[in-house]
């Protein structure tokens, strides 16, 4: 318990951010040990319910990897991923498009209203808002796509009728085949479109620090320009190179700051948003 006048120097402390962010588009990456811990999805969801009803435009995108392992593995197919990205055949997209479209996206949409929230879930084929073709590259990669357009209607549609539209990120070549499209890069390419005010893309680690290894050496503000001396260096390396990629592009593109926060730590949405404090890595 708090008491009175703590809480209500947190809420005066919170309302220049919610001026700041009120009516301005907030793109959200959701993924990780936070998408799968109930007590880290229960916080998940209330923060955004709260950000929605104080006027700020959330879009939660979200991907369902481990979801996706254990409906192939019940149908006995083998998971198979190159440079991290999923080898995606005719039979691993179908189940793509019916765990994450279909049970992820509508078991987080249930989610969200049960903490009192109004969502609409959608997914990158609806109003063809990812169009993608065949992803190209030294290995072929099978149905994994390369994002050619975004058409942000349906998402604006959504936000100006008061709902929170939860993304599952499959998209659809002009021919009509579906493609698995990483969340990451669909959550910075929407953000851009979007012209959003903030990406934030949750993981299961404090965000880019100068020793992988040592939690307290986070480094907590980067200018994008610095992207390729830490990759030269080794700071950015192995699975941190394609979502810090992802983050420069959408801050090229314009969207004002992307960042990279800790999802395991209850409401680091939150703290981020609506504190002076921030968590993790922020990209400018």
């Amino acid at each position: 318990m708090i008491s009175n006048s703590l809480r209500s120097q947190v809420l005066i402390d919170a309302l220049p951010y919610i001026q700041k962010y009120h009516d301005k588009i907030v793109v959200i990456k959701y993924g990780g040990n936070a998408m799968t811990n109930e007590e880290l999805k229960d916080a998940v969801m209330s923060d955004i319910v709260l950000l929605s009803e104080v006027g700020i435009k959330v879009v939660l995108v979200h991907g369902g990897g481990p979801e996706i392992n254990s409906m192939l593995n019940r149908v006995g197919i083998e998971s198979k991923f190159i440079n991290g990205l999923r080898y995606t055949d005719e039979e691993t997209i179908d189940i793509v498009k019916m765990v994450l479209a279909g049970k992820v996206n509508k078991e987080l949409v249930s989610h969200f209203q049960l903490h009192g929230g109004k969502a609409v879930g959608l997914c990158g084929i609806d109003g063809q808002m990812i169009v993608a073709e065949k992803k190209q590259g030294e290995v072929d990669l099978g149905y994994v796509g390369e994002i050619k357009k975004v058409t942000t209607k349906p998402i604006l549609d959504a936000l100006n009728n008061g709902y929170v539209p939860i993304i599952a990120t499959v998209g659809t070549g002009e021919d009509g085949q579906p493609y698995n499209i990483n969340a990451d890069t669909a959550a910075a390419r929407i953000a851009s479109c979007l012209r959003a005010e903030n990406l934030i893309l949750m993981t299961d680690i404090a965000g880019l620090l100068e020793d992988k290894d040592d939690e307290s050496t986070l480094i907590h503000s980067v200018n994008v320009s610095e992207v390729p001396y830490l990759k030269k260096t080794g700071i950015i390396s192995g699975g941190m190179i394609p979502k810090i990629d992802c983050c420069v592009e959408a801050v090229r593109r314009g969207v004002k700051k992307t960042v990279i926060i800790d999802g395991r730590v209850p409401h680091s949405i939150l703290i981020e948003l609506l504190s002076n404090e921030g968590v993790g890595t922020q990209f400018i």
